[in-house]
């Protein structure tokens, strides 16, 4: 997949107002693989766990959850709320929503999309940065994100960004989707 030409836009912080405008945007992606994971318990080795990316069959279009109540959930204080808006004409580019785990040091990203015909156009990376930003400013020492194994295109795009493995939950997801747990170090 080509990048298209980088879209100039500004990163500012959520209102509710805005909810609404971020549950209208297009939520979802394609893709031709999944990433399976298979559990194997022995006794006397302990457990053995395969990760591996499996093509499937044919090319689907899936879409992200959308939940506003965990967006509006995003706005108090000491959480992230963060909206990409084009620069010239204001236009609602994609948003980002992270879970400040003060006790834990680490900031979740559970809401991350991006509009798709602005994916591909540096929109994501400049988000990723500002929440980075905000992360360090609270004196986090990791972002992680929760991705559904479906994604495949937003776990690729986690590791282009430096995230590595660190987990998975086989019954995460409210649907009883696995999700596969990306991390970043702010150090």
């Amino acid at each position: 997949m080509v990048a298209n030409a980088p879209i100039r836009c500004i990163i500012r912080d959520g209102i509710d107002a805005d909810i609404s405008r971020c549950q209208q945007i297009d939520h979802t992606y394609e893709t031709d693989q999944v990433l399976q994971i298979h559990v194997q318990q022995d006794d006397q080795i302990g457990w053995n766990i395969d990760l591996k990316r499996e093509r499937l069959p044919r090319r689907l279009e899936l879409s992200a959850p959308k939940n506003a109540n965990r967006l509006r959930d995003s706005l108090v204080d000491h959480e992230a709320f963060l909206i990409a808006e084009q620069h010239a004409g204001g236009a609602l580019l994609g948003y980002l929503a992270m879970q400040n785990d003060r006790h834990h040091k680490i900031g979740l990203i559970h809401d991350f999309i991006i509009d798709r015909p602005y994916r591909r156009t540096h929109v994501g990376m400049k988000l990723l940065g500002a929440a980075r930003t905000w992360a360090k400013e609270q004196e986090l020492l990791r972002v992680s994100v929760e991705i559904q194994t479906k994604n495949t295109p937003a776990i690729a795009f986690f590791q282009a960004m430096g995230f590595v493995f660190c987990g998975f939950n086989d019954r995460y997801f409210p649907n009883q989707d696995i999700a596969v747990f990306f991390s970043l170090s702010l150090r």
